[in-house]
């Protein structure tokens, strides 16, 4: 084994590090166990913050062994952290291979707590639970280190009870194979959903509109606490041609002097999903079009807003977005702006870098790929 790779096995990730944490901090931290070859907190390219997670790497594997053992969970500055091995291998990371989900989970159950229900079942590589500013957002992943592991936790935990909450616990799907599954769904649905009926509109009349593109499994009008028609239901069919039949006849139909709306009948996840999607294609469209042709402006003075910045760099080229971040609605002394081409973006920065704008000099740098 050569050098490089001994290194690399015995690096470790810590997540969840307070903003505050130093990599002086670190050191002396990892230092009792062993002796530690670097330490790296990630940072963002402008603001230099931490990004909540560093790498440790010790001269020995024994020591970074160590290290995982007795200080995951500990508490730095208030907050316990994260450890587990580097992975760099990026095929195991997203293979799905080991992965469990966990949804159902207890506000209470933090990362500890959720390492030690699962060890159990074989190594972890990893575990998170996934939390927002307010806390635990009820779902978690677990990363055992082989396939074994994973089924055995599935089988012996889906369904268990832990803290009063029924837990769910199947294997990680990817964003890919959830697509996957939410668009075989969309070629094989029997649910059908109906709006803008009026308040006329009941089950039986529901079902004898319907029941003659097949046989109907349930007709349901959702009504008020009057029981009056809300201008909306669903009819189940026992086949997905009598629904598309459904669809394809009746959508646009007008009924007593209304258009129907009739389409596939959707969950709750499945139409979050679709609108997931469309976000991230939006985004990646946004993206795609700033490549090469945004600059990040930093040293910006506290008066300089959205329309100021917009209004100093307009004469070099279009500019699709400009943005001055803020805390608290003040100036947080950095921003970003996005030409319509990498040429105006190059010219603006040429002319701009170090010129004053209210009190200080400008500090500009194009914005690279991630």
């Amino acid at each position: 084994m050569n050098i490089a790779a001994k290194y690399r096995q015995a690096s470790l990730y810590v997540g969840d590090l307070h903003a505050d944490v130093t990599e002086d901090l670190l050191f002396k931290k990892f230092s009792a166990v062993g002796p530690v070859l670097s330490i790296r907190i990630c940072r963002d390219l402008v603001t230099r913050r931490s990004l909540g997670y560093a790498y440790v790497n010790f001269l020995q594997l024994a020591d970074a062994q160590k290290a995982l053992d007795t200080m995951n969970f500990d508490l730095i500055k208030g907050k316990s952290i994260r450890l587990m091995w580097s992975q760099r291998d990026a095929y195991l990371r997203k293979s799905g291979i080991g992965n469990v989900f966990i949804k159902n989970l207890d506000r209470s159950i933090d990362n500890k707590t959720l390492y030690e229900h699962f060890s159990a079942f074989g190594k972890i590589l990893s575990s998170k639970v996934m939390s927002d500013d307010h806390g635990s957002r009820g779902y978690a992943f677990v990363h055992f280190q082989n396939q074994i592991a994973a089924d055995r936790a599935i089988e012996e935990m889906n369904g268990a009870l832990l803290k009063d909450c029924r837990l769910f616990v199947g294997r990680f799907k990817s964003r890919k194979d959830r697509e996957a599954e939410f668009q075989n769904k969309a070629h094989e649905f029997t649910n059908v959903y109906i709006k803008n009926f009026g308040d006329e509109m009941d089950d039986e009349r529901l079902k004898e509109v319907f029941s003659k593109y097949g046989k109907t499994l349930s007709v349901k009008v959702m009504t008020d606490s009057s029981g009056k028609s809300k201008g909306f239901g669903f009819v189940s069919f026992d086949s997905h041609e009598a629904a598309k039949r459904a669809v394809e006849e009746m959508n646009g139909k007008d009924i007593n002097g209304q258009l129907l709306f009739v389409g596939r009948a959707q969950k709750k996840a499945e139409r979050q999903a679709e609108l997931k999607q469309m976000f991230e294609q939006l985004k990646h469209e946004r993206f795609r079009r700033c490549q090469g042709a945004k600059l990040y402006i930093k040293n910006l003075d506290e008066t300089i807003d959205d329309e100021k910045l917009r209004r100093e760099f307009s004469s070099f080229g279009s500019i699709s977005r400009v943005k001055v971040m803020q805390e608290e609605g003040r100036s947080k002394g950095f921003g970003l702006i996005c030409f319509s081409s990498a040429e105006e973006a190059t010219k603006a920065m040429t002319e701009m870098n170090g010129r004053i704008l209210g009190s200080k000099p400008l500090n500009i740098a194009l914005a690279q790929k991630p």
